[in-house]
């Protein structure tokens, strides 16, 4: 959702906030946003300065161009992802105290925000926006001066302690005061913030893509807790102003990983790192002796052993690499493995006892629906373990144990390569299972291992070998006005995948179904021309699964559907069959999605560039989901 950037130096005023405030929201636009905005603060200042503007951050810059901005001390960056009002310039942040002397910026929703404002207008404050976030920024305001009554000089710290006890819902709020022109103070309840440790200088940022650029050097901040930055000096407490030890960690890319390199759009580039992706996730997890050694996990073994019953919790994409995953853990460790989509989870009441396994996967660490499942996960007393892309995100901050994908930082807001990261990640924890219960022999989880570290070059080779054919059938099919995705067994996870993508940034109607379903409805969408794409299993070993899927390609054509199967290297049968054919190379059934899916990402991206859509920006949708 909406992207955050704070700064704080120790030098004179200068052009360095304002620079560090755009320069992170460029690097945050990938969240996805509708407008943007910045406020300074610098000594001598009467009232904040201030520059917003909707649509894309370039709107705010040439702003900026035609109205400079004044060198300053302190500044924050924000750009907004629509929850209250409408997108426009006055709804965009930041928002501003009655008495012009406070800016503030806000992610998340205040659910109390009608009420205060209520109370506020009473009192005689009036609102120009829509917006919860202004009911914020006219309360602190009012709070700031209540505290410089009490003691006789400004104190935004403990002003905004305050009133993040005085709200409900989900928020982040950063903000900044002309009368302490050295610091910009920040609280977080259900919603991600982030501090970046410079020298003479700190940052604050909805994620580290904020400040890498300038420090590697990192502070999580916990559940209800403030934090106050200067040049010199960081301050965490909780909301009481209580002090907290904030658990410090190093950031493992740098901003180049964060750019794009030469690439076309973000989502190419981070196509063609799938392989490495899939390579990173597996180092340095297997010790000298050939065991699968999880370091992360900080579950005991007997705990792992006592263990069930799985349920995976996700949303969008990683609840199909957690459905991909069900196919390998049941097999693998012989226990049931459930998957749910994290926004219904805790509403229905479901089953869970301290044997059950919660998997919480989520790229960002920060979807809110998954982060909620956990929490009622944890409350029921069962043990949580999260999968996930991000350092000092809430997701595995919350979670007993974590296991991290290294896939790198993912811009473009259609996942691609963390989707690949988090079905090895599954993998290796199914394969971990079996080891510590004793489902698989040695023998098996090694053969098991190495086959899944022979699985970037495959996954290599299919993007060197059929990028070519993707594209030529995408130029075929740009004016289709609907598809069909089929799939079995992980074929079916992979088909629903498909389907997303095409969906998420071709703009174009798709379903994905188990193929075994065809005859139960979905058929009947098929006429002339009606592409269908199908994931067809290998041959060998499950010959009856094959025969099954040729069968669905078989009764799709007879009603004239143009078919589209993904299938392996040398399979005659679908060579006859299929309209067009996007091959991959051989390799076990289990491990076929992480490669069945990167030419549907790559006929995704092809589709929506053959029809000038924004690859890494589609519309109305943000990359971290942090509110329900």
């Amino acid at each position: 959702m909406c992207g955050i950037v704070g700064y704080a130096g120790s030098a004179p005023a200068s052009e360095k906030p304002l620079e560090v405030c755009l320069q992170g929201l460029k690097r945050l636009e990938y969240r996805g946003y509708d407008s943007a905005g910045v406020a300074l603060v610098a000594p001598g200042m009467n009232t904040v300065v201030f520059r917003k503007k909707a649509g894309r951050l370039s709107n705010l810059v040439n702003q900026i161009k035609r109205t400079p901005m004044p060198d300053a001390t302190v500044g924050i960056g924000h750009t907004r992802w629509a929850t209250n009002g409408a997108p426009s310039d006055v709804n965009a942040h930041p928002h501003i105290s009655q008495d012009g002397k406070i800016a503030l910026i806000h992610n998340g929703i205040i659910e109390n925000a009608q009420q205060l404002k209520f109370d506020l207008q009473a009192e005689g404050y009036s609102f120009s926006s829509g917006t919860d976030t202004e009911v914020a920024a006219k309360l602190l305001g009012k709070i700031a001066n209540q505290v410089i009554e009490e003691k006789g000089e400004p104190d935004l710290f403990e002003a905004l302690r305050r009133v993040s006890r005085m709200l409900t819902g989900a928020f982040t709020l950063l903000a900044v005061d002309v009368r302490q022109p050295q610091i910009v103070v920040g609280a977080r309840h259900d919603s991600p913030l982030v501090v970046g440790l410079g020298d003479g200088e700190n940052f604050l940022g909805s994620d580290v893509a904020a400040f890498v650029a300038y420090t590697k050097q990192a502070l999580e901040l916990g559940q209800d807790e403030a934090v106050c930055i200067s040049g010199t000096d960081v301050t965490v407490t909780d909301f009481d102003g209580n002090a907290v030890d904030a658990k410090p960690f190093t950031v493992d890319w740098d901003a180049s990983a964060s750019e794009k390199g030469g690439w076309d759009s973000f989502m190419d580039k981070e196509i063609h790192e799938d392989p490495e992706a899939v390579k990173n996730t597996l180092l340095g997890r297997v010790d000298l002796d050939g065991r699968l050694n999880l370091d992360e996990l900080h579950i005991s073994e007997d705990v792992f052993r006592s263990i069930d019953k799985i349920i995976v919790v996700a949303c969008g994409t990683a609840s199909y690499a957690g459905l991909v995953a069900k196919y390998a853990i049941e097999h693998w460790v012989r226990i049931p493995v459930e998957t749910e989509l994290a926004s219904e989870f805790r509403y229905r009441d479901p089953i869970l006892t301290p044997r059950t396994l919660v998997v919480a996967i989520s790229q960002s660490g920060e979807t809110m629906d998954t982060l909620m499942a956990l929490r009622h996960a944890r409350e029921q007393g069962s043990r949580v373990l999260a999968i996930c892309n991000t350092q000092g995100s809430s997701i595995p901050r919350e979670s007993d144990a974590v296991l991290y994908t290294h896939a790198g930082p993912e811009i473009a807001v259609a996942s691609t390569k963390a989707f690949l990261a988090q079905i090895t990640a599954a993998y290796l924890l199914g394969l971990y299972l079996a080891q510590v219960k004793g489902t698989m022999y040695r023998d098996e989880i090694s053969n098991t291992l190495e086959a899944l570290a022979a699985m970037p070059p495959k996954i290599q080779r299919v993007i060197d070998t059929q990028s070519d054919v993707v594209k030529d059938t995408a130029r075929r099919m740009v004016n289709a006005h609907s598809f069909l995705f089929l799939g079995r067994h992980v074929g079916y996870p992979i088909a629903l995948e498909g389907a997303l993508k095409l969906k998420e940034i071709a703009y174009t109607f798709t379903e994905g179904f188990a193929a075994g379903e065809l005859k139960h409805g979905p058929i009947a969408l098929v006429d002339e021309g009606e592409p269908v794409v199908v994931i067809v299993p290998p041959a060998r070993g499950r010959n009856i699964l094959h025969a099954k899927v040729m069968s669905a390609i078989e009764e799709v054509q007879a009603r004239g559907a143009f078919t589209i199967a993904v299938a392996e290297e040398g399979d005659e049968n679908v060579a006859d069959v299929a309209d067009v054919v996007f091959w991959r190379p051989e390799c076990p059934t289990l491990m076929s999605p992480l490669v069945d899916v990167v030419p549907l990402q790559l006929f995704a991206m092809d589709m929506a560039t053959l029809k000038h859509y924004d690859v890494d920006k589609p519309r109305n949708l943000a990359k971290s989901v942090t509110v329900e």
